[in-house]
Protein backbone atom coordinates (compact mmCIF):
# COMPACT_ATOMS: atom_id res chain seq x y z
CA UNK A 1 0.00 0.00 0.00
CA UNK A 2 3.00 2.32 0.33
CA UNK A 3 6.02 3.27 -1.78
CA UNK A 4 7.99 4.44 1.23
CA UNK A 5 11.30 2.72 1.79
CA UNK A 6 11.62 0.75 5.02
CA UNK A 7 15.10 1.13 6.44
CA UNK A 8 17.33 -1.92 6.30
CA UNK A 9 17.79 -1.70 10.07
CA UNK A 10 14.04 -1.92 10.63
CA UNK A 11 13.73 -4.69 8.06
CA UNK A 12 16.45 -6.73 9.77
CA UNK A 13 14.94 -6.09 13.20
CA UNK A 14 11.42 -7.16 12.19
CA UNK A 15 12.69 -10.29 10.44
CA UNK A 16 14.97 -11.23 13.33
CA UNK A 17 12.10 -10.96 15.79
CA UNK A 18 9.74 -12.91 13.53
CA UNK A 19 12.34 -15.64 13.11
CA UNK A 20 12.11 -16.22 16.86
CA UNK A 21 8.30 -16.23 16.80
CA UNK A 22 7.87 -12.64 18.03
CA UNK A 23 6.74 -9.35 16.56
CA UNK A 24 7.45 -5.72 17.31
CA UNK A 25 4.09 -5.26 19.06
CA UNK A 26 4.44 -8.45 21.10
CA UNK A 27 2.09 -10.64 19.08
CA UNK A 28 2.74 -14.17 17.92
CA UNK A 29 3.04 -14.77 14.17
CA UNK A 30 -0.54 -16.13 13.96
CA UNK A 31 -2.18 -13.52 16.20
CA UNK A 32 -4.30 -10.63 14.86
CA UNK A 33 -4.31 -7.25 16.56
CA UNK A 34 -7.04 -6.21 18.98
CA UNK A 35 -10.36 -5.40 17.32
CA UNK A 36 -12.67 -2.69 18.66
CA UNK A 37 -16.12 -2.29 17.07
CA UNK A 38 -18.59 0.58 17.55
CA UNK A 39 -21.90 0.01 15.79
CA UNK A 40 -24.45 2.63 14.71
CA UNK A 41 -21.69 5.25 14.78
CA UNK A 42 -23.32 7.47 12.15
CA UNK A 43 -26.91 8.24 13.10
CA UNK A 44 -27.88 9.54 9.65
CA UNK A 45 -26.96 6.26 7.93
CA UNK A 46 -29.16 3.16 7.76
CA UNK A 47 -26.25 1.21 9.23
CA UNK A 48 -22.71 2.05 10.28
CA UNK A 49 -19.68 0.89 12.22
CA UNK A 50 -16.32 2.20 13.27
CA UNK A 51 -13.68 -0.50 13.54
CA UNK A 52 -10.18 -0.28 14.93
CA UNK A 53 -7.78 -3.09 14.08
CA UNK A 54 -4.79 -2.14 16.17
CA UNK A 55 -4.25 1.48 15.16
CA UNK A 56 -5.89 1.08 11.75
CA UNK A 57 -9.16 2.98 11.98
CA UNK A 58 -12.10 2.47 9.58
CA UNK A 59 -15.53 4.10 9.35
CA UNK A 60 -18.26 2.42 7.30
CA UNK A 61 -21.68 3.83 6.47
CA UNK A 62 -24.52 2.07 4.66
CA UNK A 63 -27.30 3.78 2.75
CA UNK A 64 -30.32 2.04 1.27
CA UNK A 65 -32.23 3.40 -1.71
CA UNK A 66 -34.82 2.13 -4.15
CA UNK A 67 -33.77 1.55 -7.75
CA UNK A 68 -33.84 -0.82 -10.69
CA UNK A 69 -32.24 -4.29 -10.62
CA UNK A 70 -29.57 -5.39 -13.06
CA UNK A 71 -31.02 -7.13 -16.15
CA UNK A 72 -29.20 -10.39 -15.36
CA UNK A 73 -30.45 -10.45 -11.74
CA UNK A 74 -34.01 -9.09 -12.00
CA UNK A 75 -35.17 -10.59 -8.70
CA UNK A 76 -32.34 -9.54 -6.37
CA UNK A 77 -31.20 -6.36 -4.70
CA UNK A 78 -28.05 -4.51 -5.72
CA UNK A 79 -24.80 -4.19 -3.76
CA UNK A 80 -22.28 -1.39 -4.35
CA UNK A 81 -19.04 -0.98 -2.37
CA UNK A 82 -16.60 1.93 -2.42
CA UNK A 83 -13.48 2.84 -0.43
CA UNK A 84 -12.08 6.31 0.17
CA UNK A 85 -8.47 6.69 1.28
CA UNK A 86 -8.68 9.97 3.17
CA UNK A 87 -5.42 11.98 2.94
CA UNK A 88 -5.34 12.56 6.70
CA UNK A 89 -5.12 8.80 7.23
CA UNK A 90 -1.63 8.51 5.74
CA UNK A 91 1.00 10.76 4.14
CA UNK A 92 0.90 8.39 1.15
CA UNK A 93 -2.81 9.00 0.44
CA UNK A 94 -3.76 11.82 -1.93
CA UNK A 95 -7.03 13.54 -2.73
CA UNK A 96 -8.55 12.86 -6.13
CA UNK A 97 -10.09 9.98 -8.09
CA UNK A 98 -10.01 6.48 -6.53
CA UNK A 99 -6.54 4.97 -6.63
CA UNK A 100 -5.96 1.39 -7.83
CA UNK A 101 -5.40 0.20 -4.26
CA UNK A 102 -8.72 1.75 -3.18
CA UNK A 103 -10.47 -0.01 -6.05
CA UNK A 104 -8.83 -3.32 -5.11
CA UNK A 105 -9.88 -2.87 -1.49
CA UNK A 106 -13.49 -2.25 -2.49
CA UNK A 107 -13.53 -5.29 -4.77
CA UNK A 108 -12.05 -7.61 -2.14
CA UNK A 109 -14.52 -6.48 0.54
CA UNK A 110 -17.42 -6.66 -1.92
CA UNK A 111 -16.43 -10.14 -3.07
CA UNK A 112 -16.26 -11.51 0.48
CA UNK A 113 -19.76 -10.24 1.26
CA UNK A 114 -21.24 -11.15 -2.11
CA UNK A 115 -19.74 -14.64 -2.50
CA UNK A 116 -20.50 -15.64 1.09
CA UNK A 117 -24.12 -14.62 0.46
CA UNK A 118 -24.03 -12.76 3.75
CA UNK A 119 -27.17 -10.82 2.84
CA UNK A 120 -30.11 -12.59 1.24
CA UNK A 121 -30.35 -10.22 -1.71
CA UNK A 122 -33.50 -11.88 -3.06
CA UNK A 123 -35.37 -10.52 -0.04
CA UNK A 124 -34.39 -7.03 -1.15
CA UNK A 125 -36.51 -7.37 -4.28
CA UNK A 126 -39.60 -5.16 -4.18
CA UNK A 127 -41.05 -5.73 -7.65
CA UNK A 128 -39.26 -8.26 -9.93
CA UNK A 129 -37.57 -6.62 -12.92
CA UNK A 130 -38.69 -3.18 -11.77
CA UNK A 131 -37.80 -2.18 -8.24
CA UNK A 132 -35.29 -3.39 -5.66
CA UNK A 133 -33.34 -2.09 -2.69
CA UNK A 134 -29.82 -0.90 -3.48
CA UNK A 135 -27.27 -1.20 -0.67
CA UNK A 136 -24.36 1.25 -0.80
CA UNK A 137 -21.39 0.39 1.40
CA UNK A 138 -19.14 3.44 1.81
CA UNK A 139 -15.82 2.78 3.54
CA UNK A 140 -13.60 5.60 4.80
CA UNK A 141 -10.07 4.97 6.04
CA UNK A 142 -9.42 7.32 8.97
CA UNK A 143 -6.01 6.03 10.08
CA UNK A 144 -3.80 3.61 8.16
CA UNK A 145 -1.49 1.37 10.18
CA UNK A 146 -1.50 -1.73 8.00
CA UNK A 147 -3.93 -4.39 6.75
CA UNK A 148 -6.80 -2.41 5.33
CA UNK A 149 -8.25 -5.54 3.72
CA UNK A 150 -9.34 -7.08 7.02
CA UNK A 151 -10.19 -3.80 8.75
CA UNK A 152 -12.46 -2.71 5.87
CA UNK A 153 -14.09 -6.13 5.74
CA UNK A 154 -14.82 -6.16 9.48
CA UNK A 155 -16.21 -2.65 9.26
CA UNK A 156 -18.50 -3.55 6.37
CA UNK A 157 -19.74 -6.72 8.08
CA UNK A 158 -20.46 -4.94 11.35
CA UNK A 159 -22.21 -2.09 9.54
CA UNK A 160 -24.39 -4.50 7.57
CA UNK A 161 -25.38 -6.23 10.80
CA UNK A 162 -26.61 -2.90 12.19
CA UNK A 163 -28.54 -1.84 9.09
CA UNK A 164 -32.29 -1.27 9.11
CA UNK A 165 -33.98 -0.88 5.73
CA UNK A 166 -36.10 2.33 5.74
CA UNK A 167 -39.16 0.82 4.08
CA UNK A 168 -41.63 3.04 5.91
CA UNK A 169 -40.09 6.26 4.60
CA UNK A 170 -40.30 4.84 1.08
CA UNK A 171 -43.97 3.91 1.51
CA UNK A 172 -43.15 0.20 1.34
CA UNK A 173 -44.36 -1.08 4.70
CA UNK A 174 -42.51 -1.43 7.96
CA UNK A 175 -38.77 -0.98 8.40
CA UNK A 176 -36.83 -4.25 8.69
CA UNK A 177 -33.23 -5.35 9.40
CA UNK A 178 -31.14 -6.62 6.53
CA UNK A 179 -31.73 -10.38 6.09
CA UNK A 180 -28.36 -11.88 7.11
CA UNK A 181 -27.69 -15.55 6.33
CA UNK A 182 -23.91 -15.89 6.71
CA UNK A 183 -20.94 -14.29 8.47
CA UNK A 184 -17.78 -13.94 6.37
CA UNK A 185 -14.46 -13.17 8.07
CA UNK A 186 -11.42 -11.97 6.16
CA UNK A 187 -7.92 -12.91 7.40
CA UNK A 188 -4.83 -11.54 5.67
CA UNK A 189 -1.36 -13.08 5.90
CA UNK A 190 1.87 -11.45 4.75
CA UNK A 191 4.98 -13.36 3.72
CA UNK A 192 8.37 -11.88 4.63
CA UNK A 193 11.11 -14.03 3.15
CA UNK A 194 10.19 -17.48 4.52
CA UNK A 195 7.90 -16.34 7.35
CA UNK A 196 4.10 -15.96 7.45
CA UNK A 197 2.56 -13.18 9.59
CA UNK A 198 -1.16 -12.80 10.22
CA UNK A 199 -2.65 -9.29 10.16
CA UNK A 200 0.52 -7.41 9.15
CA UNK A 201 1.16 -4.05 10.74
CA UNK A 202 2.34 -1.13 8.62
CA UNK A 203 6.08 -1.88 8.69
CA UNK A 204 5.46 -5.59 8.15
CA UNK A 205 3.19 -4.81 5.22
CA UNK A 206 5.76 -2.50 3.65
CA UNK A 207 8.45 -5.15 3.62
CA UNK A 208 6.22 -8.09 2.65
CA UNK A 209 7.09 -10.15 -0.42
CA UNK A 210 3.57 -11.53 -0.87
CA UNK A 211 0.12 -11.21 0.66
CA UNK A 212 -2.88 -13.54 0.73
CA UNK A 213 -6.36 -12.63 1.99
CA UNK A 214 -8.73 -15.53 2.69
CA UNK A 215 -12.41 -15.04 3.56
CA UNK A 216 -14.23 -17.94 5.19
CA UNK A 217 -17.79 -18.39 6.44
CA UNK A 218 -19.08 -19.87 9.70
CA UNK A 219 -18.64 -23.39 8.27
CA UNK A 220 -15.00 -22.72 7.47
CA UNK A 221 -15.67 -22.80 3.74
CA UNK A 222 -13.56 -20.50 1.57
CA UNK A 223 -15.69 -17.76 0.00
CA UNK A 224 -13.05 -15.48 -1.46
CA UNK A 225 -9.27 -15.19 -1.87
CA UNK A 226 -7.02 -12.38 -3.05
CA UNK A 227 -3.29 -12.64 -3.64
CA UNK A 228 -1.19 -9.49 -3.71
CA UNK A 229 2.40 -8.35 -4.31
CA UNK A 230 4.95 -10.04 -6.55
CA UNK A 231 6.18 -12.83 -4.27
CA UNK A 232 4.95 -16.40 -4.31
CA UNK A 233 3.55 -18.99 -1.91
CA UNK A 234 4.22 -22.72 -1.84
CA UNK A 235 1.37 -25.22 -1.72
CA UNK A 236 2.11 -25.95 1.94
CA UNK A 237 2.16 -22.23 2.77
CA UNK A 238 -1.25 -21.70 1.16
CA UNK A 239 -2.61 -24.67 3.09
CA UNK A 240 -1.26 -23.20 6.36
CA UNK A 241 -2.70 -19.79 5.55
CA UNK A 242 -6.16 -21.26 4.90
CA UNK A 243 -6.10 -23.27 8.13
CA UNK A 244 -5.02 -20.17 10.05
CA UNK A 245 -7.76 -18.10 8.40
CA UNK A 246 -10.34 -20.65 9.48
CA UNK A 247 -9.08 -20.65 13.08
CA UNK A 248 -8.76 -16.88 13.36
CA UNK A 249 -12.13 -16.48 11.66
CA UNK A 250 -13.77 -18.56 14.39
CA UNK A 251 -12.25 -16.26 17.01
CA UNK A 252 -13.25 -12.99 15.31
CA UNK A 253 -16.74 -13.93 14.11
CA UNK A 254 -18.45 -13.58 17.53
CA UNK A 255 -17.15 -9.99 17.73
CA UNK A 256 -18.84 -9.18 14.42
CA UNK A 257 -22.06 -10.96 15.36
CA UNK A 258 -22.47 -9.22 18.71
CA UNK A 259 -25.31 -6.72 18.70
Amino acid sequence: MSDEIVSELMRAHVYRLASSGQRVDGRGLDDPRKIVIERSFVKTAEGSARVKLGNTDILVGIKMSVGEPYPDTPNTGVLSTSVELIPMASPTFEAGPPRPDAIELARVVDRGIRESKMVNMEKLCITPKEKVWIMFIDIHVLDYDGNLFDACSYGATAAIASTVVPAKAAGLGDDFPLPIDHWPVSVTTAKIKDLLLVDPGLNEERMADARLTVTTDESGDIRAMQKGLSGTFTYDEVKRIIETAQRVGREIRPLLQAS
